[in-house]
């Protein structure tokens, strides 16, 4: 559930007419709603009661400071994969034992920034990574709290640039490789064997997939504790999908019901981490885009608005399906269309294939943007990125300033 909906014939977030802040604010604009933020956040940590358990977001979603302190506020953790990131949850105030640090690319320096800051954990994804950490670690005189990111060869069912778990993907060590590398590291004086850890992939619409992850991994935990390896934590990552268009995917109390029952089967008490992002982030958030020109087509016509795939890069690099709604009564005639920007590509498009009643100047806004949308945007075309907008009840606050053209160049030399 979000909090976006019509009154009137009039698209509101929360108490706010969405025609109000395009008229105050300009388009494109992302708007994002505190309400749905909470509500969603509180979705995943219910469910799982007194059961010891963390939800770590992952800020890989949507990293605007003000979605991260909406968050850090309601007590979430946070899952981080650069040393941006982490400089961006400790500016919200973030406590730095409440943050994992994934990803299959740390470099020196982002070793050295987590193990000062004092990460809760890095989770590994290769003998490489644990050679790297050991020696940053001793070199500091600190002891790497780590975790190894097991992938368990599980098709998770979703596009292939999202999937995580298979064993031709780049992430995760296999269940027999970890072996190896748990007993390495029980050895190294510079790391702090804590976890496990697993993703399998985002996006994903059935629950089985995670089931089979978790029965795998609480195998290698098994296999673990017979050589004298003991856990404290176990990582279950995030990739529960969300409603774009007519997909049903389990909802955070079906699936928190389902890894219980399994935990609970196999004996295992160890403390759970979640790290949600879109199904946090996905439906808090739309964009305002204005209808620029209505141009007749062969067989359908293109309505040509001002946001660009610069401003929201899924539909061009996953194809991915946004809903466009009118947020006043369309004032045109209905038509078949493609909805698509002012950059000079073919690939950029917000919608194909729709049946809009639009017309020239109408306000539209894209659906289910609040996660992977502002935060992949680029400045293609030396296109200034949009501003964003945080709705708290019936008022609203900028949280992110239209970039000018003037910045877009601030950096450059030009040459004597």
């Amino acid at each position: 559930m979000d909090h976006f909906g019509y009154r009137e014939d009039r698209l509101f977030a929360e108490d706010v007419a969405l025609e109000t802040i395009a008229e105050a604010i300009g388009t494109p604009c992302y708007v994002y709603s505190r309400a749905t933020l909470e509500r969603h956040y509180r979705a995943f940590d219910e469910p799982f009661g007194n059961y010891p358990h963390h939800i770590c977001y992952a800020v890989k979603a949507n990293d605007n400071l003000a979605v991260l302190q909406v968050l850090q506020r309601l007590g979430a953790g946070f899952d981080i994969v650069s040393g941006g990131e982490l400089d961006r949850v400790l500016a919200v105030g973030a406590a730095p034992d409440n943050v994992v640090f994934s990803g299959v690319g740390k470099s020196v320096a982002e070793i050295k920034q987590a193990l000062c800051a004092g990460v809760r954990n890095l989770s590994l994804e290769s003998e490489a990574e644990l050679d790297r950490v050991n020696a940053v670690a001793l070199g500091l005189g600190k002891r790497a709290p780590i975790a190894f990111r097991i992938n368990p060869d599980v098709d998770p069912k979703t596009h292939p640039y999202i999937a995580t778990g298979l064993r031709e993907n780049k992430f995760g060590v296999s269940a027999t490789d970890a072996l190896h590398l748990y007993q390495r590291a029980a050895g190294m004086e510079g790391v702090c064997i804590t976890g496990i850890a697993c993703h399998i992939g985002s996006q994903l619409t059935q629950i089985t997939p995670f089931c089979d992850a978790l029965e795998r991994v609480l195998d290698l935990v098994n296999a673990l504790s017979e050589i004298g390896i003991s856990l404290q934590h176990l990582d279950l990552g995030g990739g529960v999908g969300i409603r774009y268009c007519d997909e049903n995917p389990p909802d955070p109390a079906q699936y928190a019901k389902a890894m219980l029952e399994i935990l609970q089967r196999r004996g295992c008490t160890l403390a759970v981490t979640l790290e949600p992002g879109r199904a946090i982030a996905g439906n808090a958030g739309v964009l305002l885009t204005r209808v620029e020109y209505i141009k007749p087509g062969p067989d359908r016509d293109f309505v040509i608005v001002d946001t660009a795939m610069n401003d929201l890069l899924r539909p061009a690099l996953y194809q991915a399906w946004h809903e466009v709604v009118a947020v006043n009564p369309g004032s045109g005639e209905p038509r078949n269309c493609d909805v698509v920007g002012p950059i000079c590509e073919s690939g950029d498009f917000i919608a194909r294939g729709r049946h809009l009643a639009v017309a020239q100047g109408d306000l539209l806004a894209v659906r289910s943007v609040g996660a992977y949308g502002l935060v992949m945007s680029s400045n293609y075309n030396a296109r200034p990125r949009p501003a964003a907008v945080m709705v708290d009840g019936a008022g609203y606050h900028v949280v992110r300033n239209r970039e000018t053209t003037a910045e877009l160049f601030a950096h450059e030399k030009m040459l004597p």
